[in-house]
């Protein structure tokens, strides 16, 4: 996701390079952005000065190296971050910082990779309007961006941030459905996929509830409605829900 913001900052967002400083301790992922964006400034460490006044960090890694990472900016000046660690709250991590410093928490998906993302950005205590506003210009480059109080974030997580791999999901088994009914599986994965990704766009443009969409497109008697009360027979409407609900309550368990 690191990475996927480098790209969209310099490639969507028309950020010159000299604007970012990208902290990477693994040399072999250092050398990589520094082929893929020519002029981009890597260190291996936080370095003092990096980050200007009127700047921050944006942090990017695992939960379990989170507090190390940001008492390393801490001591390196930096007064404001930007936290897309699942599960890892903004006290914690205001914790290890300098006093006073801000905590702007956030949840992008993985279409983000694709500048179609959706992020959802809460404000830790210290956190301004003026703190939100450079997190939403951060992560506007990525797609769509929320705001929502840090209590949602979890469920956030839970429903767009892992949401993508439950539409994958479904595609994978519309795929497999095709070929079981006698499509090649080329021309299977094409349908399913533009598929999914038409009806996306539906609902995007047109801003109809999914419900009525759903209806519109389910005459009485034809063959979308013997499709739907195949699944309803086998509970698949519960189980998106208990899918959503299992992956807040690992989101929250993270945070412990």
């Amino acid at each position: 996701m690191g990475g996927a913001l480098v790209a969209g900052l310099l490639d969507r967002g028309g950020w010159p390079p000299e604007a970012l400083v990208v902290v990477e301790p693994d040399a072999r992922r250092r050398a990589e952005l520094s082929g893929a964006h020519p002029g981009l400034t890597l260190v291996e460490a936080p370095v003092a000065g990096m980050v200007g006044p009127e700047g921050g960090a944006v942090l990017a890694v695992k939960p379990e190296v989170a507090e190390p990472a940001c008492r390393a900016l801490g001591a390196a000046g930096v007064a404001r971050v930007l936290s897309i660690v699942a599960g890892m709250p903004a006290g914690r991590l205001e914790a290890v910082l300098p006093q006073g410093a801000v905590v702007v928490r956030a949840m992008p998906n993985m279409p983000a990779l694709v500048g179609a993302g959706v992020s959802a950005v809460s404000g830790g205590s210290n956190a301004t309007a003026a703190d939100l506003a450079w997190a939403e210009e951060v992560l506007g480059t990525l797609g769509t961006v929320v705001r929502v109080p840090e209590r949602h974030l979890d469920a956030v997580t839970a429903l767009s941030g892992s949401g993508p791999a439950y539409v994958f999901v479904v595609t994978e088994a519309l795929v497999e459905a095709g070929v079981l009914a006698g499509l090649p599986r080329a021309l299977s994965t094409t349908l399913a996929v533009e598929t999914v990704r038409g009806a996306g766009a539906l609902l995007a443009e047109t801003g109809e509830p999914p419900a009525e969409l759903r209806a519109a497109v389910t005459s009485p008697g034809g063959t979308t409605a013997a499709g739907l009360r195949a699944l309803e027979a086998r509970a698949v409407r519960s189980a998106f829900m208990e899918a959503v609900l299992a992956a807040a309550e690992r989101a929250r368990g993270l945070a412990r």
